[in-house]
């Protein structure tokens, strides 16, 4: 079964959830810059040449699949356009879908989403990302989801560098009510580090969200900063960190894949959480992201709210931007 049929298959006659209506409302202009426009081609065609290719290419590109993603497939589906005889649009548009998707889920490692808790003592997760792409509000938004199923969080304030990261993590610390660890402006990141793995550890604190900095102008003193957090943090925790997240930008396109190629250098990325997907036309940066990094996408920003961080579901990313309904105006 192709992946059209397997997705309007599952989502026929099943009742729009809340997680499904955001995931549509949030996609809906990525999905106008890809399902609508390779509808439009496959209509002003009625056998596929040389030209439909060019054009496809172009919206795989400004969808931001990506140019060697983008490559492979249109070589892919040329190859296999003329050993099975494929002429008819409709169907390429539906084998170029089958091959991006395969691609993602075999394009790394296995998918998981959930923070993975350990079974004793904390689990410290590390969130890193570049100034302005949403790192603090993400933390805030993983520190509610998980205070909601039951998990007691500490907020640890690393970022010290950053004019306003501490005061504004520490803003969010207080709508939470959930602790926070924090050092003096321009203190040591490691430093208050530490004192949140001391903390944790002694309050019986099931999850440690440390907001690192997020400067990419000198990667060795990137490197050297959070090598030195890890190294405290794991002689108070063994093992830790446990998980690694990257937050990018989803309207940063490309720039966004350059970031996270950047930080996997210098850091090992378990997870990539995109925000702002909702004002965003490039819902393939999710795709590029996962071909060149073999990182999978765990969580994705589909609104302001603080429950709009939604666990990425590849099911209901695909019904969005190939399916989903169309909305009037």
């Amino acid at each position: 079964m192709g992946l059209f049929a397997y997705l309007k298959d599952k989502f026929s006659g099943k009742k729009s959830n809340e997680k499904s209506e955001k995931y549509s409302q949030g996609l809906s202009k990525s999905r106008a810059a890809f399902a609508d426009r390779l509808e439009e081609l496959s209509k002003r065609y009625k056998e596929v040449n040389g030209e439909y290719f060019e054009e496809l290419e172009q919206i795989l590109i400004e969808s931001d699949i990506g140019v060697n993603l983008t490559v492979k497939l249109i070589d892919d589906l040329l190859n296999k356009s003329k050993e099975e005889n494929i002429s008819e649009p409709s169907k390429i548009n539906e084998e170029l879908v089958d091959m991006m998707f395969v691609g993602y889920v075999e394009g790394g490692e296995s998918i998981k989403n959930e923070i993975q808790f350990v079974k004793d003592g904390p689990t410290v997760l590390l969130v890193e990302g570049v100034n302005g792409v949403g790192k603090t509000t993400s933390i805030a938004k993983l520190a509610h989801r998980y205070m909601k199923q039951g998990k007691s969080v500490l907020l640890v304030a690393s970022d010290t560098f950053r004019a306003g990261a501490v005061e504004q993590l520490s803003v969010w610390a207080e709508r939470l009510k959930c602790p926070i660890v924090k050092g003096n402006p321009n203190s040591d990141p490691a430093a208050v580090a530490y004192d949140g793995a001391k903390y944790v550890k002694e309050h019986h604190i099931d999850l440690m969200i440390v907001d690192t900095a997020g400067r990419l102008q000198n990667k060795a003193n990137l490197m050297a900063e959070l090598s030195k957090i890890k190294r405290v943090i794991a002689k108070e925790i063994p093992d830790a960190p446990h998980e690694t997240f990257l937050v990018i930008d989803g309207t940063t396109g490309q720039n966004g894949v350059s970031q996270a190629r950047a930080f996997k250098e210098v850091s090992d990325v378990t997870g990539i959480v995109i925000t702002k997907m909702d004002g965003t036309s490039k819902g393939g940066i999710i795709l590029s992201i996962r071909d060149e990094l073999g990182v999978p996408v765990r969580f994705i920003g589909l609104g302001e709210k603080m429950d709009d961080l939604e666990e990425f579901d590849l099911d209901e990313y695909l019904h969005a931007l190939l399916l989903g309904e169309k909305k009037n105006g």
